[in-house]
């Protein structure tokens, strides 16, 4: 067994709090290699910013359970290192999909676990998500569940069609789970291909998503007041990114995300943290291949991945100052 606390981790319990009552949310990034912790890293101690880092099971699959809870160990310390004494970092598991999944993380040093059944029956996503918390909580260990279904691919996690969270059956769920916080469906979606362009609008030629169920997300708020909300799949696609990506041989086409401005009205109510993954692996992609096409015979990894690291730096920096509003809450 490996506690969190031994590894300089903390939950998410504090921090979510903190957020609902100051009006932010959380960043939530996810990572599979060393050159994105370095660069969440970076932008949390340069913008005095909590951060989650999240691993799926995909990115357990790819780089190792155990070499990625020693990258977060790796993470606070260098935070450390970076100027920040008091670092507030959570290793996070994205999209949990059983009870032996959930449990050998939390035994690996995660502080905090999801359990998503949200593709279950509702009876049988209570069973679940109540198993996991019981467990989680004997370490103190938070526990994300979700309700609603989220459309897209992303690792693991495909939906062809969404289905907006019901405000009626969300103190219910809460109550009986012990969950400790709750990731929604508001019409985000996981993945760089959000929407289709049949489900945009066009303004100036720019396709446009439709927004998000801000009515839905409200009347949550009602029925839980002060509970931490989650939102997935806010990747938001930049269209530089997708640009750059296509002009040095890529083929992204109708790539969309979720507006910018809409996520940073999400993250002034109960919506405490929010995922960004596409987003990093587009910034990665992007400077990678604009260096590798303007130096061709460049072979050594470090020449094309520093470019990509400070490429992602840029975007985290952007994203907690600009739209999640996270900056200056250590």
């Amino acid at each position: 067994m490996v506690n969190y606390k031994d590894l300089g981790l903390v939950n998410t319990r504090e921090m979510f709090a903190k957020a609902v009552k100051g009006g932010y949310a959380i960043p939530a990034f996810n990572f599979n290699t060393m050159e994105q912790m370095q660069a969440i890293v970076m932008a949390a101690v340069e913008t005095k910013s909590p951060v989650i880092m999240q691993v799926s099971k995909g990115a357990r699959n790819y780089a190792n359970g155990t070499i990625l809870r020693n990258l977060a160990k790796g993470a606070v310390e260098y935070a450390k290192e970076l100027g920040c004494p008091n670092p507030q970092i959570v290793l996070h598991l994205d999209h949990g999909d059983s009870f032996e999944l959930c449990k050998d993380c939390i035994d690996n040093g995660f502080s905090s676990v999801m359990i998503d059944g949200s593709s279950l029956p509702y009876e049988e996503n209570i069973k679940l998500t109540k198993k996991v918390v019981e467990y989680a909580h004997q370490f103190d260990v938070t526990v994300e569940a979700e309700l609603g279904v989220l459309a897209g691919v992303e690792d693991e996690v495909s939906a062809a069609e969404s289905h907006y969270t019901k405000p009626e059956e969300v103190v219910d769920f809460a109550t009986r789970t012990g969950c400790d916080s709750l990731a929604i469906s508001i019409g985000t979606s996981h993945g760089a291909h959000k929407f289709t362009p049949e489900q945009c609008t066009k303004v100036n030629g720019v396709l446009v998503p439709p927004p998000l169920a801000f009515d839905v997300l409200h009347e949550i708020e009602k029925k839980l007041p002060g509970f931490p909300i989650v939102l997935h799949g806010s990747s938001s696609v930049p269209q530089e990114e997708v640009e750059t990506i296509n002009k040095y041989g890529g083929k992204l086409e109708a790539a969309i995300g979720i507006p910018e401005e809409q996520l940073r009205e999400a993250s002034k109510s109960a919506v405490c943290k929010i995922n960004i993954d596409s987003d990093s692996r587009l910034a990665m992609t992007a400077a990678i291949r604009k260096y590798l096409a303007e130096n061709p015979s460049h072979f050594d990894p470090r020449q094309y991945l520093k470019p990509a690291r400070e490429n992602m730096k840029k975007m985290y920096i952007h994203k907690i100052v600009n739209v999640l509003g996270s900056d200056n809450k250590l």
